[in-house]
């Protein structure tokens, strides 16, 4: 790694530390505010130049803004690959900023300005990418942070707006508000009581959409979705987030109720699967990412059962982050082999859990 971790912010994974509300079930909120600057062609037209004045401006704002006092500026285009998937699986900054996409390559001036929580994005698809990132569920709390950082950089920076179609985007389903907000949630009991088809399907037909862990582009993986609103034009800030909001709390007590149907009628057998799952995290010496991400969402519900009881969701929250390709190379010090990479990640899943059953037997 070319780059200093230790000037991140709570090393920018504050959001893992499950301390925001239903954080057993939701694992973080996120709102991202998409935005432009005029006169400047938008960033998939742009030139070096274009993006290198559009870097320019938005350093200048922010080094005036009291609510990036603590921010680092990272230059993406000047860092190397495996740094900035490190950054990609941190959710500091997109796959397409990173350059990660296989058809996309490395935008000149692509950089990101984060103080762990809160961040700006610039030359993605929009010039800019304002984003908060909070544990737990917590939509006002994240927009209302964003929104004062909103306001500030736009008090110094010309940003495209048009009376009618309000913020002007590069893709026209941001236009308006700019606005996506999204929650990363654990549903393993609607999964496992078979009801989760129902579920995804009611969220399209209200305006919402569903992704994987890493947002558009990824699968689905051990049972966590981001569930997130479709369209940002025709409806205010406050609209789109409190029916976000109204639709996550349904899917939160449905599966609060699927996880109570299991306890009541297949208690032997989510207890075997939970205890199965642990035991193979707690000894196994070869694991897939995809096979620990299924595993860690099996002990999780166990903790959310309470079956588990001395385990602690930060942990679990750590382990979907640091058990990465770019993480596992980082405590590795070199690069690994596929089959490297599933021995690694066995191994810094024994040493945590370990760790973890240490401190609570304490």
């Amino acid at each position: 790694m070319s780059f200093d971790l230790s000037l991140l912010r709570d090393s920018g994974i504050s959001w893992l530390d499950a301390s925001g509300p239903e954080s057993g079930i939701v694992l973080s909120t996120r709102v991202r505010l998409a935005r432009n600057l005029q006169g400047l062609p938008f960033t998939i037209r742009t030139r070096e130049d274009d993006r290198a004045a559009i870097l320019e401006q938005v350093l200048g704002a922010g080094n005036a803004s009291k609510h990036l006092e603590q921010a680092t500026l990272y230059r993406l285009d000047e860092l190397e690959p495996a740094d900035r998937q490190l950054m990609h699986e941190r959710h500091l900054v997109s796959k397409e900023l990173a350059g990660l996409e296989g058809d996309r390559g490395l935008k000149t001036s692509a950089a990101v300005l984060t103080n762990g929580e809160l961040g700006v994005m610039i030359n993605e698809e929009d010039h800019l990418r304002l984003q908060c990132l909070r544990s737990g569920f917590a939509l006002a709390d994240a927009y209302n942070e964003l929104e004062r950082l909103d306001i500030d950089l736009g008090a110094a920076l010309p940003f495209a707006f048009h009376p009618e179609f309000g913020y002007l985007t590069s893709c026209p389903t941001n236009a308006g508000t700019g606005l996506r907000a999204s929650v990363l949630i654990h549903l393993p009991g609607l999964v496992l009581t078979k009801e989760i088809a129902k579920v995804l399907q009611g969220l399209s037909q209200v305006g919402l959409t569903f992704r994987g862990l890493y947002g558009e582009g990824s699968e689905v993986v051990g049972n966590f979705f981001q569930l997130s609103n479709q369209t940002t034009l025709g409806k205010s800030e406050d609209e789109l987030l409190d029916h976000l909001g109204k639709i996550v709390r349904q899917v939160i007590a449905y599966e609060t109720q699927a996880r109570e149907v299991l306890r009541r009628d297949a208690a032997m057998v989510i207890a075997d699967k939970v205890w199965r799952a642990y035991g193979l995290l707690r000894y196994a010496r070869s694991l897939s990412f995809e096979e620990t991400m299924n595993l860690l969402s099996g002990v999780r519900l166990g903790v959310g059962l309470n079956l588990i009881t001395d385990l602690s969701v930060y942990t679990l929250n750590k382990l979907l982050v640091f058990t990465q390709p770019a993480h596992l190379e980082l405590f590795e010090g070199k690069a690994l082999t596929a089959q490297d990479l599933s021995i690694s990640r066995a191994s810094y899943v024994r040493r945590e859990l370990e760790a973890d059953a240490a401190r609570g037997s304490q």
